[in-house]
């Protein structure tokens, strides 16, 4: 019996310019993506049928009214059989195991990460020898985020978020999660965000001075350049937000932010003990569900 292991990240967007909607039903994205060192742990053990089964572990509070799929509909199981469709081998199988550690339906990718940790651990089970480039074509076809997260490090994202292009970055940095008790859906968030906005800007564009903040490795001047179109429909959702987004601020965060399409907020701090003295702030005042202190960048989804 073979068996592989494989480690992956969240992610945050740094940036998240948002388009309207194109005629695929997707959004036009310009974004920046981190991936930071918040992980979950896809083990994939080989079978000698072609079934493909998956079972998750969760380390941490599922959101009041969220679980994660076991069947068929999970996107790890998605990815997997992606693969073998791809490798002309049908007659593939595994069992997949989560170990779920990035907040669900939090706005920080953890299904995406499951996929492109599946697609990496699949590959080595199965002997299939495809590159990170030749595996990013299944990962786009998976979701916006998979191709970004089979690397890792800074990128930025175009497209729907699926066109990966790496930036000069320096530095690394410090943040605290907030997560919230309650998931959100993406899919209701951009329909918020096109209610708010029925006549968006046609290509959003990264901002140059989130740009040139992580070319000097100037965490100040990330803080301030932080930003998310999603964030006036995600607060219209979930007005609660705003109060967590306050307090952090209050208590001295570099800069604050929606994660994605929420509902977890993120703040950066200015080093390990001042995300600790953040992290105190906003356990304390019981807006969130779960505080937690993280830094990036790190590297995408790898075998360990």
């Amino acid at each position: 019996m073979s068996r592989v292991t494989v480690r992956v990240p969240a992610k945050v967007n740094l940036s998240l310019g948002v388009g309207r909607a194109r005629a695929d039903g997707y959004h036009s994205l310009a974004t920046v993506y981190q991936a930071v060192d918040l992980h979950d742990e896809v083990r994939a053990t080989d079978r000698d049928d072609d079934e493909v089964t998956v079972t998750v572990h969760a380390e941490i509070d599922l959101p009041e009214g969220t679980a994660v799929p076991v069947g068929d509909d999970n996107i790890a199981v998605r990815a997997a059989k992606l693969l073998r469709e791809h490798l002309g081998r049908p007659d593939l199988g595994a069992d997949l195991s989560i170990r779920k550690v990035i907040p669900v339906a939090g706005g920080m990718a953890g299904g995406s990460a499951d996929a492109a940790a599946a697609l990496v651990g699949c590959n080595e089970l199965w002997g299939g020898g495809l590159s990170r480039l030749e595996l990013e074509p299944l990962a786009a076809e998976l979701g916006s985020d998979v191709p970004f997260l089979l690397h890792g490090g800074n990128a930025i994202g175009g497209g729907r978020g699926e066109t990966i292009s790496p930036i000069l970055a320096r530095g690394s940095y410090h943040w605290v999660f907030a997560t919230a008790g309650e998931g959100l859906s993406t899919a209701a968030v951009y329909a918020e965000f096109d209610r708010l906005n029925p006549h968006g800007v046609l290509e959003p564009e990264v901002p140059d001075a989130l740009l040139n903040a992580l070319r000097a490795g100037d965490a100040h001047a990330l803080g301030r350049s932080l930003s998310n179109d999603l964030t006036d429909a995600a607060l219209s959702l979930r007005p609660e937000l705003a109060d967590t987004l306050k307090v952090g601020l209050e208590a001295g965060a570099l800069g604050a932010l929606i994660s994605g399409s929420g509902p977890t907020t993120l703040f950066l701090a200015a080093s390990e003990q001042h995300g600790l003295d953040l992290a105190m702030a906003l356990a304390s005042t019981g807006t969130a569900a779960d505080v937690i202190q993280s830094r990036g960048p790190v590297t995408g989804a790898r075998l360990i």
